[in-house]
C-alpha cells in the first residue's frame, strides 16, 4: 500500500497527500527500505522492523506496545510513526506534546479501548514532542501502555533522561536516531528531484546548489526538501519572466529549469541552528563553549558563542559562563581577564542585543587567548576540603580582635606585629591555626602574571616560615 496516496490509502486517521502537500510530506516512505540511515535500528529481527512489519499475530504481540524514538530534527521520527499504523492498517491518531492535554490523552485512549472491545482496529497514538508534556500528562499514558490498549509511539529531540520520566521509559523501548549523513540526505534530495510524488523531474539541480543545500540542512531531511521546494518553485517562476532563466547544460536539458546557486541563496537566508535553550543541547553547546576558551582555541568557542547569540540564548547567561572562566580557568595568570568578564557583563545588562554580541566576543578572546591558570581555584577547594575535614584550629591569640573591653587581659592581640613596621611590609609571625602551619594551598604556575608571583611567594613564605 502507498502510504501517501489518497486514493488507495485505507488507515484511518492518516493524512490525505496532494499535489499541494509539502514535498516533504509527499516524500515520506512508503516502506523501511526507502527509510534514509537509520541502519542500526533496521536489521532483520529488531523490535521496530518487528512493530513496522509484524510477519503474524505473534510476531505483532512480542512487538513493543510503547516506543520513544529520540532523534534530532529531520531524522524520521514521524514517518517511523506513520510507517507502524500504515503497514499494518492499524488506526492512526496523532496527539502534538505542545497543544494537547490529559484530556486529549485520555478522549484517545477510551476510543481506542472501545474499538478494541468491538472488533475494531487496533489504534498507533503517536505523541511528537512527547517531553513538552508534564509530569501528570505523561503518566495518563501508563495504563493504556500496560494493557496494550493503544500503540505508543514518542517522538522527542530532547534527552528522555531528562524528559521522559521514569515509569514511562522504563515501560518504553527507547531507540536513538542518528544525525542523517551528508549522503543520506542527498539520496533523498535527488529523488525528490526524480520521483512522481516529488518534482518529477520538472527542474534538475545544479552540482553547486546542491551541495550548498545540503550544507544548508544539517543533516535535517525535513529543511532539506523544504530549501528544495522554494528554490524550485523560485526556479519555476523565472521561467516564465522572459531573461530571468540562463541557458545552462546540455541541450535535452535546457527545456528543464535549473535551480542554481543563486536561486538557492534567494530561496533560503540560512539554515536554523541546532539549540535548544531548555534541552540538552543547551547544555552540550555551553560545555564545549567553557572548554574551548580552557582550551585556548579561540576560534571554536567564538563558534560556539555564535550558536548561542543565533539561538537566542540569554546574553546576560553567557556573559556569566565568560566571568566564571575568567576566575576558573585564567585566575592570576592574567587577573585583567575577570576585569574584562566582568566589564562585558556589565555593558551587555546595560545595552542589549545586538550590540552585546561584540562585546561577548572580545571577552570570550580575552580569556581564551589568555594565560590559564586553576591555582585559585584548586587553592581554595583545598582550603576548604580541610575545614570541612574539621582542620580549624583556633585563631592564634596575637591575631584575634582587641577593641572591645577585657580583650587585651585575654591576651588578644598581645605581640602582633603590624606588617607595614617590617621590611618589605611582611611580618614574620604565625597568622594560621596550629595544625595548619605548614599548609600550602597557593601553588602559582609557571604562566603568565604567576610566573613573577612564584618568585615573590617564595621569599614571602621564607620570611613568614623561616
Amino acid at each position: 500500500m502507498d502510504l501517501f496516496d489518497a486514493a488507495t490509502s485505507t488507515v484511518e486517521g492518516l493524512p490525505d497527500v496532494g499535489s499541494t502537500t509539502p514535498l516533504a510530506v509527499r516524500m515520506r516512505p512508503r516502506s523501511l527500505g526507502e527509510v534514509a540511515g537509520q541502519q542500526h535500528l533496521l536489521a532483520p529481527g529488531s523490535p521496530l522492523r518487528r512493530l513496522v512489519e509484524p510477519a503474524d499475530d505473534a510476531s505483532r504481540r512480542a512487538a513493543p506496545s510503547s516506543v520513544v524514538l529520540w532523534g534530532p530534527p529531520g531524522t524520521g521520527k514521524t514517518t517511523l510513526a506513520y510507517l507502524v499504523a500504515a503497514t499494518s492498517g492499524r488506526r492512526f491518531v496523532e496527539l502534538s506534546g505542545v497543544t494537547s492535554g490529559v484530556k486529549d490523552v485520555r478522549a484517545v485512549v477510551e476510543d481506542a479501548r472501545r474499538r478494541l472491545a468491538t472488533g475494531g482496529a487496533e489504534t498507533v497514538l503517536f505523541i511528537d514532542e512527547v517531553h513538552r508534556f508534564s509530569t501528570t500528562q505523561q503518566d495518563a499514558l501508563l495504563p493504556s501502555v500496560e494493557n496494550r490498549w493503544v500503540t505508543l509511539v514518542a517522538a522527542t529531540t530532547e534527552n528522555p533522561s531528562f524528559s521522559v520520566n521514569s515509569p514511562l521509559l522504563s515501560r518504553s523501548l527507547l531507540l536513538t536516531l542518528r544525525p542523517l549523513s551528508t549522503d543520506d540526505v542527498r539520496g533523498l534530495v535527488r529523488r525528490a528531484v526524480a520521483d512522481e510524488r516529488g518534482l518529477a523531474g520538472a527542474v534538475r539541480l545544479a552540482e553547486d546548489a546542491e551541495e550548498h543545500l545540503l550544507r544548508l540542512a544539517g543533516g535535517d531531511a525535513r529543511k532539506a526538501l523544504t530549501i528544495l521546494e522554494a528554490a524550485a518553485g523560485a526556479a519555476l517562476e523565472a521561467v516564465e519572466v522572459p531573461g530571468e532563466r540562463e541557458e545552462t547544460g546540455e541541450p535535452g536539458e535546457r527545456d528543464v529549469p535549473c535551480v542554481d546557486l543563486a536561486t538557492v541563496e534567494r530561496a533560503i537566508d540560512v539554515a536554523a541552528v541546532r539549540y535548544d535553550r531548555a534541552g540538552d543541547q543547551h547544555y552540550d553547546v555551553i560545555s564545549a563553549f567553557i572548554k574551548s576558551m580552557r582550551g585556548s582555541d579561540v576560534d571554536a568557542a567564538l563558534h560556539y558563542l555564535a550558536r548561542m547569540v543565533v539561538a537566542g540564548e540569554d546574553p546576560r547567561f553567557i556573559a556569566r559562563r565568560i566571568v566564571i572562566a575568567a576566575a576558573e580557568e585564567v585566575g592570576m595568570a592574567d587577573p585583567s581577564a575577570l576585569q574584562t568578564a566582568v566589564a562585558a557583563a556589565q555593558a551587555v545588562a546595560l545595552i542589549g542585543m545586538p550590540e552585546a554580541r561584540i562585546i561577548l566576543a572580545e571577552a570570550v578572546v580575552h580569556v581564551a587567548t589568555a594565560p590559564k591558570s586553576n591555582a585559585s581555584y584548586s587553592a581554595i577547594d583545598a582550603a576548604i576540603a580541610d575545614v570541612r575535614a574539621g582542620k580549624a584550629g583556633p585563631v592564634p591569640a596575637h591575631l584575634r580582635d582587641a577593641h572591645y573591653a577585657g580583650a587585651q587581659g585575654l591576651g588578644h592581640g598581645k605581640g602582633y606585629r603590624y606588617a607595614h613596621d617590617e621590611p618589605h611590609a611582611v611580618a614574620r609571625q604565625q597568622y594560621a591555626p596550629d595544625e595548619l602551619t605548614d599548609a600550602r594551598y597557593y601553588v602559582p604556575s609557571d604562566r603568565g602574571f604567576e610566573r613573577d608571583v612564584t618568585a615573590r611567594l617564595e621569599r614571602i613564605r621564607q620570611i613568614l616560615h623561616g
